[in-house]
């Protein structure tokens, strides 16, 4: 029996069990058809261990058995729910508990559609046959999956060199435990191997499978096990979801552009992204990423990505797409946008700005941000420890937009940009990301702006209101870099945190990027957004219901 969601009381199940297994990097290798509004192909997913199985093992291969099948017998378990802000789909029933492997805010409960696994409800209930195997669960919706398999990553060439196979002798000779080996290895490598790294990601992606996997999909998730296998540890460390999007999936949009032409993009919000590809959402799984994404010629595909990417023809009328991120990141933040889309080319003005900004770099070196960092993230080539990023006041930068709009970002947007970016370093520092695409999205998007790691969506809106209103939006989505993806909320109830300290900034940022403005002119500028502001929140609260007045 299912229970409807409440679109604005209730919340966005997170299923995923990240306690035990954590996806540490996702390879995508998609085809986008306009025609039938789907995307298809397969994902990759590589796991690394959960912290709480970690705990467990460090006590020893019995200790580690025995807490997991604790875990396997309980009936009850603490749910973990994402805000919803526009769902109005089926929540599901608590039916899965009496076996789910669930952590402290995680909830695994799930309403079956349709089953490949027999009996998969009671797959971890001991009475049922004494069976115990291992169950893995992503968050996912509106996705069609075709197969799920293991790849045989021991297969790819040149494995061996990398892996160190000598420390391989006292590991169970069993193939399992030696994929799973090489997948441990290959997730570990030290941050100045990433090129290595995502060198044999790729490799390791494009090896042939070893055999299929039971699923099941059910309305807000994809479950998978191997007979037989009764521990994470055990279970494979590296699987290929071969899958299609529906065109209805709520995470995507099909639509148009102000050219008429036609355009897909991420909507990144009321379920994030489990409707354009399987994955984990809390925001505790960080992952890496590698994007390949094929489109007919005369599409431009921008995502998330460090690598300002250009098309390679595979095929007569088909081009290809690489990006790739080494900062783990939530696979919440990942974006796609497929459209014919123009480069908004510099202009010679705008190259003078930024002479201009990065002349004053000398005078800042005293300050405390060149003195030597220490960060306290997980390892990844970081920026702030790179002595070359941190002389960069302005990023690379690119635009984009529908051909009728052009003018419009010539004559606002591509002159604010590097202003923006330049004050955005003053204030803070080093930029979190290397470069940066700005698009100007469909008429149909919902908000003034959205921050993507290297990508930021800006409604049309924003450009007939000359440099002010245009300036202070690109201000916000900047500061978003550092607040919401360089750093971000434990869990997603919590991201009013992220966008109050991008409002806080987007004065900041703004009064430095207009130069010519006294300190009289910024204080009236600021005060009278304040009062804005202000009069704004008053008419919420003194027309909303109680219960949307209370942070979470």
């Amino acid at each position: 029996m299912e229970t409807q969601l409440d679109p604005v009381k209730d919340d966005l199940p997170l299923m995923a069990n990240t306690s035990y297994l954590l996806v540490k990097h996702y390879i995508l290798d998609l085809d986008v058809d306009f025609k039938s509004k789907v995307i298809e192909g397969s994902i990759v997913l590589f796991f690394g261990t959960g912290s709480r199985y970690r705990k467990a093992s460090s006590t020893g291969n019995e200790g580690s058995q025995s807490q997991f099948d604790e875990a396997c017998k309980r009936k009850t378990s603490e749910s973990c729910h994402a805000p919803v802000t526009n769902v109005n789909a089926s929540s599901s029933e608590t039916k899965y508990n009496e076996f789910a492997i669930c952590g402290k805010g995680e909830d695994t409960s799930d309403e079956e559609q349709s089953s490949r696994i027999s009996s998969s409800r009671d797959i971890c209930d001991i009475e049922n046959h004494g069976n115990k195997d291992f169950l893995l669960i992503l968050d996912c919706c509106d996705l069609s999956v075709i197969k799920v398999e293991e790849v045989d990553v021991a297969a790819v060439s040149g494995i061996e060199k990398f892996t160190g196979f000598a420390k391989l002798t006292n590991v169970s000779k069993e193939l399992q435990n030696l994929r799973n080996q090489i997948v441990h290895e290959l997730v570990t490598l030290p941050a100045d191997r990433w090129k290595e790294q995502l060198h044999f990601f790729t490799c390791c992606s494009q090896a042939p499978g070893c055999g299929e996997l039971l699923f099941t999909s059910g309305t807000w998730s994809l479950e998978i096990k191997k007979s037989g296998i009764q521990t994470p540890d055990d279970f494979p460390h590296a699987i290929r979801i071969w899958y299609k999007t529906k065109p209805e999936g709520r995470s995507i949009t099909w639509t148009t552009d102000q050219s008429g032409r036609p355009c897909v993009y991420t909507m990144g919000s009321p379920i994030n992204n489990r409707a354009l590809f399987p994955c984990q959402e809390p925001p505790i799984a960080l992952s890496t990423w590698q994007a390949s994404l094929r489109a007919s010629k005369g599409f431009v595909v921008l995502t998330s990505g460090e690598n300002s990417a250009e098309p390679v023809q595979l095929q007569e009328g088909v081009s290809s797409w690489y990006y790739y991120v080494t900062m783990p990141m939530p696979a919440s933040t990942f974006t796609i946008a497929v459209g014919c889309w123009q480069e908004v080319k510099q202009q010679s003005s705008t190259a003078a700005i930024q002479t201009n900004t990065e002349f004053s770099l000398t005078s800042l070196q005293a300050d405390f941000r060149w003195h030597k960092e220490v960060c306290s993230h997980v390892e990844y080539p970081c920026r702030f420890q790179n002595p070359a990023a941190k002389l960069q006041a302005v990023i690379p930068y690119r635009v984009f937009a529908p051909w009728c709009l052009m003018g419009y970002c010539e004559e606002h947007l591509l002159q604010l940009i590097p202003r923006c970016l330049s004050a955005a370093y003053t204030t803070l520092g080093t930029h979190p990301f290397s470069r940066l695409d700005v698009l100007i999205v469909p008429s149909n998007f919902s908000s003034l702006g959205m921050a993507s790691p290297h990508i930021i969506f800006l409604s049309q809106s924003i450009l007939p209101g000359g440099s002010h209103l245009c300036g202070t939006r690109l201000c916000h989505e900047i500061a978003h870099a550092w607040f919401g993806l360089a750093i971000g909320a434990r869990d997603w109830t919590e991201e009013w945190l992220s966008e109050g300290f991008a409002t806080f900034l987007e004065d900041i940022f703004w009064a430095r990027a207009q130069q010519q403005l006294s300190h009289d002119e910024v204080k009236g500028q600021q005060e009278l957004k304040a009062l804005l502001r202000w009069r704004r929140l008053r008419d919420e609260v003194q027309n909303s219901e109680e219960e949307l007045q209370v942070l979470r």
